[in-house]
């Protein structure tokens, strides 16, 4: 067997290769573009109100498309959460490796990322706070948001470890500086979502700091 055993040519000039791998980027495209759309009726209409053919629409595709990359509206709404979820996993995993390498820099990169346009957005929070809001009667919802959830509490609490142990820090407990900081990003962002003309960012931020401050006032200043 020789070389061109492996290779079909067509009049193209297109391998049977490149066509597939057209066809999986194509396919690719298609399901982020009804992801996006789905993102976009969630946070226009509410989960409840969001339709097949709401997505359909907004995607500029028929429903038959849906169906064809989704098969039914729960799957189509588990990955959308699984999409936000894999995304902002992403950009946490970025601000990590960015950040400096003391665990101050590191805390801190997290509450800032918390905050940025990219992630603190009123369209993205308004799709979090739907699925959330679903989570109990949803098994799915719950097991991808508890995974989310336990990798963000496990990377913040042990930072927050490190600090203690630096700091000689007394009656503070590594889980509850990190449950406090997640009650309070979550809290920003629903401000963000409630009331987004006078939501400012800088302070947001100030709020975070002076809590960090407050818990270990060796390591962060105001």
């Amino acid at each position: 067997m020789n070389e061109y055993s492996f290779i079909l040519w067509h009049d193209s000039g297109m391998t049977a290769t490149a066509r597939i791998s057209k066809r999986t980027a194509t396919r690719e495209l298609r399901r982020q573009q009804l992801i996006d759309a789905t993102m976009k009726c969630i946070a226009r209409n509410g989960m409840g109100s969001t339709s097949i053919g709401d997505v359909a629409g907004a995607a500029g595709l028929s429903q038959g498309i849906v169906n064809l990359h989704f098969q039914s509206k729960d799957n189509l709404l588990n990955e959308t959460l699984r999409y936000l979820s894999d995304e902002y996993r992403t950009q946490f995993d970025k601000a990590l490796e960015k950040s400096g390498p003391s665990a101050v820099e590191k805390l801190h990169a997290l509450m800032e990322l918390d905050l940025r346009p990219s992630i603190c957005d009123r369209r993205k929070v308004a799709v979090w706070f739907a699925f959330w809001g679903e989570v109990k009667s949803r098994p799915a919802y719950r097991k991808i948001c508890e995974k989310s959830d336990e990798y963000y509490d496990e990377v913040v609490a042990r930072l927050c470890a490190e600090l203690i142990e630096d700091g000689g820090y007394q009656n503070t407990t590594p889980e509850g500086v990190a449950m406090m900081l997640t009650s309070m990003t979550n809290g920003l962002w629903l401000s963000c979502l409630i009331s987004p003309r006078s939501f400012d960012r800088q302070a947001a931020m100030r709020a975070i700091d002076e809590y960090l401050h407050s818990i270990f006032p060796k390591h962060f200043s105001l």
